[in-house]
């Protein structure tokens, strides 16, 4: 499983193109896995036949894990047996069982942009290294298997695979209690399932290292429909959760005067369109303030590492977009300080058309400095976001309306005019800055969006 991504720790194989037996070529897509941040295809990192997959549809492992062989001996990833199990007769290696069928999975997290078993066994002796070019293996938990034995058979230490970890965690179980289906008496995720829809475990979530109480869940009703979390919404709950846990969040707020930008819009909007293709948007205006106050703020493009802040020079401006409600991810639009106006909105438009027809690279969802997330196009007035890790601050735009605002004339003296106007919010992570410095980005923010040359930069 290779690494998808600087936080992605595991992946769920969604779908193999190859079968057993098939012959494949180097980079040719071999697979297609689902993380936290994306869905993605992965080539064959060779030409040769495929000879074992070890990791079937709808199973979720650790970055590291061995998929499949190819062109080699598939005994390689089996795991090592228990000790117990040393002298009896050699029995087969179990293959990793069927997942019961899981919902097609979408990439995550981003708001809308407008283009926008028995007892435990006795532990296993280390498994020797593998030879050069073989596949390994990460650990895993070694439980004995639950269900029947055939007499004369030895059980042998089993591995549970991260999903049906996860199941028995989430629910309370324990893996004596779940009957097992799979070869070589592997429980596996339907026999986890099985038990669950019986009624037979609790309807909690296990306890967290908190003081908060957790309510038991109702049962479904005649007229409740249940849907199942797909693997991304479960990756963002638990990626939202850990930010939460992570970091001080702490929320500020500024009303922004865009007639500057809306006077351009307006008057070069109907070129712009002729020109690109598509709608000059606030959005990349926004962009575009916000790297140029981050140079002037430079904790807020930033990392808080080991009992220390990282800042970055390089701005690797994150864009939250919306992927027609099935998920949500945040694409980056590397070293973004190179960019001018027409620059940002075209970067902008291109990552969030690939990342809506799934052609974005691991390149356009890893790296993030700073992100900024737009629900505006839908009116919203004020929008709380969640920090992406590792980043300490995550900027919100939110709708733009006509409004009466008290405006000064040349002569000094004030009158009532309609400007176009709106909120941004700012959630900061306290840990790295404090109130003022963001107050004084976000006035700054608020002077370059009203004052710079825009008709200059289109």
């Amino acid at each position: 499983m290779p690494q998808l991504g600087e936080t992605v720790t595991e992946g769920t194989i969604t779908k193999w193109f190859k079968a057993v037996g098939d012959t494949v070529a180097r980079d040719e897509p071999l697979f297609e896995v689902s993380t936290d941040k994306v869905d993605s295809e992965v080539p064959s990192p060779a030409d040769g036949v495929l000879t074992a997959i070890l990791v079937e549809e709808g199973d979720t492992v650790d970055v590291g894990v061995a998929l499949a062989v190819i062109d080699g001996d598939a005994s390689v990833a089996a795991p090592a047996a228990a000790p117990a199990a040393e002298a009896a007769a050699p029995v087969a290696a179990p293959a990793v069982a069927p997942a019961s069928a899981a919902p097609a999975p979408a990439p995550l997290h981003a708001l809308p942009d407008e283009p926008v078993a028995a007892a435990s066994a006795p532990p296993a002796p280390p498994a020797p290294a593998p030879a050069p070019g073989t596949a390994r293996v990460a650990p895993a938990t070694s439980v004995v298997a639950a269900g029947p034995v055939p007499p004369g058979a030895v059980v042998q230490s089993q591995v549970l695979s991260p999903v049906v970890r996860r199941l028995l965690a989430e629910h309370g179980l324990e893996p004596s209690s779940v009957q097992a289906s799979g070869l070589g008496g592997r429980i596996t995720r339907a026999d986890v399932e099985a038990v669950i829809e019986r009624g037979t475990t609790p309807s909690v979530v296990p306890s967290i290292p908190s003081a908060t109480t957790v309510t038991p869940v109702p049962p479904a009703g005649a007229r409740d429909e249940v849907v199942p979390f797909t693997n991304i919404r479960r990756r963002t709950a638990e990626h939202m959760v850990r930010s939460k846990a992570t970091s001080a969040h702490t929320l500020m707020v500024k009303e922004i005067d865009y007639e500057r930008v809306e006077q351009v819009r307006r008057l070069h909007g109907g070129r712009f369109r002729e020109e690109e293709g598509f709608t000059l948007t606030y959005l990349p205006f926004v962009a575009r303030a916000t790297v140029e106050a981050l140079a002037e703020f430079p904790h807020l493009n930033a990392s808080v590492g080991e009992d220390a802040l990282v800042v970055h020079h390089d701005v690797n401006l994150g864009i939250a977009v919306d992927l027609d409600n099935e998920g949500l991810i945040v694409p980056v639009v590397h070293r973004s300080e190179e960019l001018n106006l027409r620059g940002m909105a075209r970067r902008i438009r291109d990552i969030a058309d690939r990342a809506r027809s799934k052609r974005l690279s691991l390149d356009d969802i890893s790296g993030g400095t700073f992100s900024i997330t737009n629900s505006g196009p839908f009116g919203t007035l004020l929008t709380g976001a969640i920090i992406n890790q590792p980043q300490v601050a995550i900027l919100s735009t939110d709708g733009v309306s006509r409004k009466p605002v008290v405006v000064e004339l040349p002569d000094g003296t004030e009158t009532i005019g309609i400007h176009s106007m709106g909120l941004v919010a700012m959630n900061f992570d306290h840990r790295a800055v404090d109130g003022a410095y963001v107050a004084r980005f976000l006035a700054r923010l608020s002077a370059i969006l009203d004052d710079r040359d825009w008709v200059g930069e289109l």
